[in-house]
């Protein structure tokens, strides 16, 4: 069973077993309107909890995104890079960005989960 956890950034992760699935969520694609270029780490890619690793750039801005999560980069979503568009459609599925080999399993419990993600977000828009 896979797990959902998120960070302060609008990035989620989704774990199962020692892989994550890395990506930006629907409150983050609607704050940057319409996603023009996706630029992702390179497969094999050693990625550091909070280094820059990747930049989503948008009609209104272009923002890099910091690594949720440290780990070794094991497949891109090419599908986002050739059709930006997809972040907007469904940035929670096959929007997603890049899986990583998760390096240290602890990091993940310092992200929220769902619950404490939408209290956050309720935190932005009050």
């Amino acid at each position: 069973m896979s797990t959902m956890r998120f960070n302060q950034d609008h990035q989620w992760i989704r774990l199962d077993g020692d892989e994550a699935v890395v990506g930006i969520t629907d409150y983050a694609q609607a704050q940057l309107g319409e996603v023009v270029h996706v630029d992702l780490p390179e497969v094999g890619a050693r990625l550091e909890r909070g280094q820059e690793v990747a930049a989503v750039e948008s009609v209104k801005v272009s923002n890099g995104l910091d690594a949720p999560i440290s780990g070794e980069v094991t497949a891109v979503n090419a599908g986002v890079t050739d059709d930006p568009t997809m972040v907007n459609v469904d940035p929670m599925g096959a929007g997603w960005f890049y899986k990583v080999r998760v390096a240290d399993g602890k990091e993940s419990k310092a992200l929220m989960d769902e619950a404490a993600y939408m209290t956050f977000i309720d935190t932005l828009t009050t």
